[in-house]
């Protein structure tokens, strides 16, 4: 998946002078690019023509959009964590029968409705969000020569900040997920080498797009500590003393 955001990435058809030359693009540029180019804009005239601000707003306006995503996979983890010990007595039992034991696993989750791999929805649904910001900064010239705080946008960060607190924001976002969901051992591997990736991106991308990314990362953080910390110190509240 992250191959193929760096290769879309890279499928600008070139710089634009306008948001409105978008239109005279390719299908992705008219349809996608333009409306993201177009709210950046926008938003960027409310804040006295702050991008990075900009970026700030459209990243809760997407994440808010995506909630529902997120709640079924709150539901769908929730699902989970009540399955495990029908699971362990699944894994005893075709302990030297591997394709037994995964047959078996799937007809308990498709017995109970819970998808996996839900978890990954809203992750997905941000990639193609993530390539037509990156084309639409490219596209114009406002937002790639727009200076936030000590960074230009359309460059690399010339101090490394941005890849580090994206890395960081993204580990801390992935390790409260684990601690407050079971997952599986090889998605706690892929969930722990994501941060480092993340980084290695965000060396190479525009500030915007790390900048982008931290701010999703803060808004998983929070949701998460509704969703999952609270939620879960109010019911061991609620659990009577042994």
């Amino acid at each position: 998946m992250l191959i193929l955001v760096l290769l879309l990435a890279g499928c600008s058809t070139g710089q634009m002078t306008e948001t409105e030359d978008l239109l005279n693009g390719n299908f992705w540029e008219r349809n996608v690019v333009y409306w993201f180019a177009l709210m950046l804009d926008t938003f960027a005239g409310w804040f006295n023509e702050s991008y990075g601000l900009s970026i700030l707003l459209l990243t809760i306006i997407v994440r808010t959009l995506i909630l529902p995503l997120t709640l079924k996979q709150y539901r769908s983890s929730k699902a989970m964590q009540k399955l495990q010990p029908e699971l362990a007595k699944i894994k005893q039992k075709y302990k030297d029968n591997p394709q037994k034991q995964q047959e078996e696993t799937m007809k308990l989750f498709q017995q109970h409705q819970v998808n996996p791999l839900a978890g990954c929805l809203p992750l997905l649904i941000q990639m193609p969000i993530f390539i037509a910001l990156y084309n639409a900064i490219y596209g114009n010239p406002d937002i790639r020569e727009h200076t936030f705080l000590w960074m230009q946008l359309g460059e690399r960060d010339p101090y490394y900040i941005l890849p580090v607190i994206a890395a960081i924001t993204t580990y801390l976002q992935s390790k409260m997920m684990m601690s407050t969901q079971q997952a599986a051992p090889g998605m706690q591997g892929i969930m722990m080498i994501f941060p480092v990736l993340i980084f290695v991106m965000a060396l190479s991308f525009p500030a915007a797009l790390p900048l982008y990314w931290i701010y999703s990362n803060i808004y998983t953080i929070i949701q998460n500590y509704f969703l999952y910390v609270r939620t879960s110190s109010k019911e061991k509240e609620g659990v009577p003393a042994k």
